[in-house]
């Protein structure tokens, strides 16, 4: 069922891994961090979420349990929500580390690295203003990277932006040349309330 979609995650994994690689001087990326794993919305496709689930049910019960009793947590609190942008820690998150990291999202996989965006313009992943990710070559009051904190760093590589955005990465060419389909694509936790 999944193969396809593996071949897709194996081609996705080895750019991304070129282009973290490419920045290693910016990326603070640790184990226990887990910064991007909270206060977000987490986009994810029927195909994510499915193969998602098949990581799950290769978990300890106990772990299934923990996990269970989080999305429940988090479904109530969403449906009391009554703002416009509804953000909560992932329910897969046990103890500050990813619960089924071989099968996390296409989201989760890009975070990190310098996003480009429309008209040349770059997203700088929220981390950078926590300390982590680029925070070394970030202006916080230009809320920007500067070529001032780029000398003044010492670091010989450029910090550049990558085309790592969600959107671009489940684009209809990507299900094309590896033959599956993402399908329907929203909020993570929307796949447990509408499930």
């Amino acid at each position: 069922m999944f193969e396809n979609y593996e071949k897709y995650l194996a081609f996705l994994n080895q750019r991304l891994e070129g282009f973290f690689k490419k920045q290693e001087p910016y990326i603070k990326c640790q184990k226990g961090c887990a910064k991007c794993c909270k206060n977000a919305e987490f986009p994810y496709s029927k195909m994510e979420f499915k193969y998602l689930l098949s990581g799950f049910l290769t978990l300890d019960k106990e772990v299934q349990d923990k996990i269970e009793n989080q999305i429940k947590e988090v479904v109530d609190k969403k449906q009391g929500f009554k703002g416009d942008k509804f953000l909560y820690d992932c329910p897969f998150l046990v103890d500050d580390l990813c619960s089924v990291y071989e099968y996390r999202g296409i989201v989760c996989r890009a975070f990190g690295l310098i996003e480009s965006v429309k008209d040349g313009k770059s997203k700088i992943p929220f981390c950078a203003y926590q300390g982590l990710n680029y925070s070394n070559v970030l202006d916080t009051e230009k809320k920007m990277i500067t070529n001032e904190k780029f000398k003044a760093s010492g670091i010989k590589q450029e910090p550049v932006s990558f085309n790592v955005g969600y959107k671009f990465l489940t684009e209809e060419a990507f299900e094309n040349r590896f033959n599956f389909k993402f399908e329907e694509k929203k909020a993570l936790i929307d796949w447990f309330i509408n499930e």
